[in-house]
């Protein structure tokens, strides 16, 4: 399988199977700082993101939102001084999906990348 940040999203329509709870546990470790969610919702990938100030936090959710577009797949972004929490899942299935593992780790590259030029 190819590293998930290389991989490219899948269209996902209303009825794709979301991906078991095998597979979730092995795409899991590929993205070892995320964390399942649900909060009375369905199952989402989540990540608090750690910044110094307000303005990079903020070109940080700018820079997600461009990937989210390339990807025409899109998170939830909760933007606060020194923070950023992305979170991942599948509207159409209501779940989580192999696409939404892929994201979370082109979001993981991303910020690599962010931290290294900041």
């Amino acid at each position: 399988m190819p590293k998930l940040a290389e991989s490219k999203c899948d269209a996902c329509r209303p009825g794709a199977v979301p991906v078991t709870a095998t597979e979730e546990r092995e795409l899991l470790e590929a993205i070892p700082n995320w964390s399942v969610t649900q909060d009375g919702n369905p199952s989402r990938l989540q990540r608090v993101f750690s910044f110094t100030n307000f303005l990079k936090a903020l070109e940080f959710s700018c820079r997600v939102g461009d990937i989210a577009e390339a990807e025409d797949h899109h998170p939830s972004l909760l933007t606060e001084w020194g923070r950023v929490t992305v979170t991942w899942w599948t509207h159409k299935i209501k779940g989580l999906h192999k696409n939404d593992f892929i994201m979370a780790a082109k979001t993981d590259q991303l910020y690599e990348r962010f931290v290294d030029d900041h």
